[in-house]
């Protein structure tokens, strides 16, 4: 038998308790601040008393780096720093504008304007120059950054999630540029179809939707065929062909760049064993497949090459990654010790797009690889272009020196072709000699064009 003991409580005391309940789910424990939930409830009474005007804007702050203080120095000190920074905040405040902390190191300030978008940039200014200033905090001295983005109150805002989703996109932009960033109409929609890219894009690789075509690199003296880069496409159900140029990105920015960059390496090794069985022998060709910077840092190049030779038994001599100038730069020592590893398992390295990113000779030298690929962007106007020549002969001369040899890309005419002969460039690639090819049409051209 269950008792209950029932206690009275009178209609003062019930409310009271209401009333603080609702005060906690609607404030930040930590700097007492309206959380996301109660800044969104602020934020509801002024759309419904300013709808269809401009008076009102959402400042969105993010702290650059909040995380690695956390990591590093514990959750005490980054707590602490929270509550520093939202009494600085508040010290900047006019009568009228709210603050509050809309996500772990977020912070949201509901902006009257009484001047217009100038009040906005004003506030932005003092902003950035009140956190330039060291934060004190018990044992250390500590200087952070942050990122701002606002968005304006407009005939098209309904809710107050769409008032801070805008201003939440242009602080995104804004930690890219490192400068004060306002929502542009139409960002939304762009993230959206660029989100619903992203999901359909996750399901291709889950799929096998994608495919690669392969594209001839060959000698421009005897138009032999050397390799072959592998380029991934994307057939979408209802979008139709994707671009690479439009999915890559949605593909680096989301991480799945890593899943597609292993998938387009187990395809080419397995696409190589199906060429060995058509030609009935083994065939002296490699593969060139391209790496991202993304998946140099995450994923274990050494362990996924390793597991591909015992499912296969194709040798790494097979194989040419291609990591970009910008990758291999971004990330030297990295860099350096995956190339050794990949040379010790008969790998050879290309450094892609070369001239686009630090456009130094001097590089060169630091990198041992084994192929430098000189961006199209030189290629374009060689005809005309007396610099693109002479930069062009530079890099070739260089190159030789080291013993790199050279591909350039994107030859498309007879005259380009003749003048990366003169310059004495080793191999090319473009539509002059061949566009990307499926994988039967790929076999046969190099059948064709290395019969002899």
């Amino acid at each position: 038998m269950t008792c209950y003991l029932m206690v009275p409580v009178d209609n003062t005391q019930a409310v009271e308790l209401q009333s603080t309940m609702r005060m906690k789910i609607l404030r930040d424990s930590l700097t007492g601040l309206p959380n996301r939930i109660g800044f969104s409830r602020l934020l509801d009474d002024v759309i419904l008393l300013e709808k269809g005007t401009a008076s009102v804007a959402v400042i969105a702050i993010d702290l650059i780096r909040f995380s690695r203080i956390n990591e590093s120095m514990g959750s005490v000190v980054g707590d602490e720093l929270l509550v520093s920074v939202a009494r600085r905040l508040t010290s900047v405040l006019r009568p009228g504008d709210r603050l509050g902390r809309i996500g772990g190191d977020q912070f949201g300030i509901l902006l009257s304007l009484h001047h217009g978008t100038s009040d906005v940039w004003h506030a932005a200014r003092r902003i950035k120059a009140l956190m330039s200033t060291p934060f004190n905090l018990t044992n250390l001295k500590m200087k952070v950054n942050c990122a701002i983005g606002f968005s304006l109150m407009d005939d098209r805002i309904e809710v107050s999630e769409d008032l801070l989703r805008d201003a939440q996109i242009a602080l995104k932009r804004a930690k890219e540029t490192d400068h004060v960033e306002v929502y542009n109409v139409g960002e939304a929609s762009v993230l959206q179809k660029r989100f619903s890219l992203e999901t359909d894009l996750r399901r291709a690789i889950d799929n096998g939707d994608l495919h690669l075509v392969y594209q001839p690199i060959l000698s421009p003296y005897n138009k032999k065929i050397v390799s072959f880069e592998a380029l991934a496409r994307w057939n979408h159900e209802t979008l139709g062909p994707v671009s690479p140029a439009e999915f890559i990105p949605v593909a680096e920015e989301s991480g799945l760049i890593v899943p597609l960059g292993r998938w387009a390496l187990e395809s080419s090794v397995h696409t190589q064993q199906q060429w060995d069985k058509q030609a009935g022998y083994t065939l002296r060709i490699r593969i060139s497949v391209n790496v991202s910077a993304l998946q140099l840092m995450r994923d274990n190049l050494t362990q996924v090459m390793t597991d591909i030779k015992k499912q296969t038994g194709i040798n790494g001599d097979r194989l040419t990654l291609e990591l970009t100038e910008s990758a291999l730069m971004r990330y030297p020592e990295q860099s350096i010790s995956v190339i050794n590893t990949m040379h010790e398992l008969g790998i050879k390295i290309s450094m892609d797009d070369f001239g686009t990113g630090y456009s130094s000779l001097s590089y060169l030298k630091t990198f041992p690889i084994d192929h430098l690929k000189i961006d199209r962007s030189f290629v374009t106007n060689l005809a005309e272009d007396k610099t693109a020549i002479a930069i062009t002969r530079a890099i070739t001369s260089m190159a030789s020196t080291l013993s790199i040899k050279t591909i350039v890309e994107g030859i498309e005419t007879p005259e380009q072709k003749k003048i990366i002969m003169d310059l004495g460039c080793d191999y090319a690639q473009g539509f002059y000699f061949s566009r990307p090819l499926p994988v039967d049409e790929a076999i046969a051209f190099y059948m064709a064009s290395n019969r002899n």
